[in-house]
């Protein structure tokens, strides 16, 4: 039997189910949209994209839609269109809960019934409606929510295996709260549905809806201990609520964003174990290992360089060095701590323990512990200045700013986007397309006559746009401080966002650059504390923690 999907909490499930529907809720995340990309509008969220690519690909037979926005009434036209499904409905559900609004709903559900029954050749089996509603199970125990618009499957399961404690699904669809009433013991089915309108107008409401003050309960618990908030691409419902949510809470709280394909699900976990880091911090600095020799190693697997740091038992640095990673993460942590160990005089059995980080972590598997760059700089940079309160990294293919509190601990964080924009290898390609090494480049951006403007971040056009400038004989120090300072204003609003506050380091390789560096100063109009260690900083952090799993 074909299963009938939907995609809304305001679908009437009972009611399907009693004309003997099986009911599922439509929410796995494609590998991409091929099919979807080739008959939608191109800005049309990825959720509903992946309804299309889901019917396009054959997987969905029977669906019931509800007018939730303009992406799902543009998907249910294009589906219509399609013949594809056997079986496709659309439910107008109104934006508020008036007297009004159930009579049009008592239409829309009798409306429903005769369709579905007909589609089904059955009839409406009370019984069977009395017994689909389930009361929903309330979380007792501490929890984080995962709130916003809906959340695919995959990067569900992704959130649950990261996090501390439990996790609650509290997104679009999932905060289904339809059950924890019966319905009444009535023959009439015309009474039913009445109440059946009440019960479905009457849930903690959605985005959608024009009085949505009940949703403030979803994060008014006492047991909740962080919220995940989450947001799909061109989608606006949830967009506003996020900036509500952070101004009332004390919990924890992390943002992120999907295209709703699997892709952009892995792209997320740094930041996931990041949150999930700052809130376990006790189980990360606990001694797990008896003190051997004495001496602790942390690598940061970068995508462009593999940084290794070896401290005594009294904190001392023994030695650092930075090795391009080359094409294996795995490969290039051995071959750095190999050289590590050379220099150090020190055999591997000598490492009491080792913690790795940075992009390639989960590949290297020599180490005892996998920790984020995100926790590892915050650690770095604390123990080169206690003083210090935002990090600024700029790496091979990310950037973040981290926010510290006065013990070190990560405070706050954001990350750019999963573009290359604003990166090193933004820098890197740049600096190749004018025919210079990146130390040169550094210099070139000291100084500049024409204060040029980059209009583009995106790598490839803003490589066009030094092309042209280039043709049209424009200055070399001109053209990089434009570079300079495209990259800086990105960062800055990073600082922005995530409340920078003095004073602030700068990690990682593009701390060298110097043009870069002074760009950056003026933008967040504060002086940046560069460390000679800062390239290291990361593996400097994951070699603190590897310290602290050692008991003393």
């Amino acid at each position: 039997m074909s299963k009938t999907y939907y995609v809304c909490k305001y679908t009437p499930i009972e009611l399907l189910q009693a004309f003997g529907g099986e009911c599922e809720n439509l929410n796995q995340m494609p590998e991409g949209f091929d099919l979807a990309d080739q008959i939608a509008h191109p800005n049309i969220c990825g959720f509903g994209k992946a309804v299309l690519e889901a019917v396009m690909t054959g997987k969905v037979k029977e669906l019931v839609l509800v007018n939730c926005c303009d992406t799902i009434r543009s998907v249910y036209d294009i589906l219509e269109d399609s013949g594809k499904l056997d079986f496709l409905y659309m439910i107008d559900m109104l934006h508020c809960d008036g007297e009004c609004s159930r009579e049009r709903i008592v239409l829309q559900l009798k409306g429903l019934a005769r369709a579905y029954g007909a589609y089904k050749g059955s009839e409406f089996d009370q019984k069977k409606f009395v017994e689909a509603f389930k009361e929903p199970e309330k979380q007792k125990e501490p929890y984080i929510s995962v709130l916003g618009a809906r959340m695919g499957n995959e990067l569900y399961e992704m959130v649950k295996e990261s996090m501390p404690y439990s996790v609650e699904n509290d997104t679009c669809v999932n905060n289904r709260s339809v059950g924890e009433v019966k319905p009444p013991k009535t023959d009439d089915f015309n009474e039913l549905m009445e109440w059946y309108a009440a019960e479905l107008l009457g849930q903690t409401p959605c985005m959608r809806m024009m009085d949505n003050s009940g949703r403030k309960r979803l994060y008014n618990d006492p047991n909740l201990k962080g919220i995940i908030y989450h947001t799909v691409k061109f989608c606006d419902f949830y967009s506003f609520e996020y900036a509500q949510v952070k101004q009332n809470i004390t919990v924890p709280l992390l943002k992120i964003e999907s295209d709703y394909t699997v892709q952009s699900s892995g792209q997320l976990l740094t930041r996931l174990e990041a949150f999930a880091e700052s809130m376990n911090m006790d189980n990360l600095e606990s001694g797990e290992k008896k003190m051997g020799k004495g001496y602790f190693a942390g690598i940061d697997s970068g995508s462009t360089s593999t940084d290794v740091v070896i401290l005594n038992k009294d904190g001392e640095i023994v030695t650092g060095i930075i090795l391009p990673t080359g094409a294996g993460a795995a490969m290039g942590a051995e071959r750095a701590l190999e050289e590590a160990l050379k220099q150090a005089k020190l055999q591997r059995e000598d490492i009491d323990a080792m913690v790795t980080t940075g992009y390639g972590r989960t590949a290297i598997t020599d180490g005892d512990k996998s920790i984020t760059e995100i926790t590892c700089h915050a650690r770095g940079a604390h123990f080169l200045n206690p003083e210090v309160r935002t990090v600024i990294d700029i790496g091979g293919q990310d950037s973040k700013v981290i926010r510290l509190d006065e013990n070190g601990a990560v405070a706050n964080f954001v990350m750019n986007d999963k573009c290359a924009a604003g990166t090193g290898r933004f820098l890197e390609m740049m600096a190749r397309t004018m025919e210079m090494d990146l130390d040169q480049m550094s210099e070139a951006g000291l100084t500049y006559k024409e204060d040029i403007t980059i209009s583009s971040m995106c790598t490839v056009f803003a490589e066009s746009e030094v092309v042209s400038l280039i043709a049209q004989n424009k200055e070399t120090d001109d053209i990089v401080h434009g570079l300079n300072k495209a990259v800086a204003s990105k960062t800055a609003a990073l600082a922005k966002r995530v409340g920078g506050e003095e004073r602030y380091m700068m990690t990682g390789g593009v701390s060298k650059n110097k043009g870069l560096v002074k760009t950056l100063e003026e933008k967040l109009g504060t002086t940046l504390v560069i460390s000679d260690k800062a390239q290291l900083c990361g593996a400097l952090g994951a070699a603190l923690f590897a310290m602290d799993m050692v008991q003393k």
